[in-house]
């Protein structure tokens, strides 16, 4: 449907569709954060080499930042405000319990990214870890504590799981 320049697009995000007025070009971080108000998801470098706009599109972890609108299109989107109303995933929880973040700005991709690995691979070894987390970059160098957290996220996870 057009409307002026632009074109009505619906997009799934966290479970609730959401009409919005955008170019299909646009980059989904944009849309998130500019019309659909989802402000989690941060603008790093623009260029899908840094992760801080890392979001799940169809459980996958995707670069909003490089994403056209129209290619989430009938699609699940899930951004970090949609991992847990209440910061109970396991990630969430290992994140807070070992303390990971230190300036915080990438932490919503780090976040992001691990949660991924883990639904794809409940036990990763440090190899996975690094090979999931790698181009997610965190200035900070938490590094240390980010593979600490995922692991322990891999444990709590699994002891959540009903046998």
């Amino acid at each position: 449907m057009l409307t002026g320049r632009d074109y009505v697009i619906s997009l799934t995000v966290n479970g609730e569709r959401h009409d919005i007025d955008a170019d299909p070009e646009m980059p989904l971080l944009w849309a998130l954060r500019d019309l659909i108000k989802l402000t989690g998801t941060k603008y790093g470098c623009g260029i899908a080499q840094c992760g801080a706009c890392t979001i799940h599109i169809d459980g996958q972890p995707a670069r909003a930042c490089v994403t056209p609108v129209s290619a989430a299109v009938g699609t699940e989107i899930r951004t970090i405000e949609g991992l847990s109303p209440d910061a109970t995933h396991p990630v969430q929880q290992a994140w807070i319990e070992l303390d990971v973040v230190q300036c915080g700005y990438c932490q919503s991709g780090q976040v992001m990214a691990a949660a991924a690995l883990l639904e794809q691979n409940p036990s990763p070894t440090d190899a996975d870890i690094d090979a999931a987390m790698n181009g997610n970059i965190c200035r900070c160098g938490t590094y240390p504590r980010i593979r600490a957290a995922v692991k322990r996220a891999a444990e709590l996870k699994r002891a959540g799981e009903p046998a």
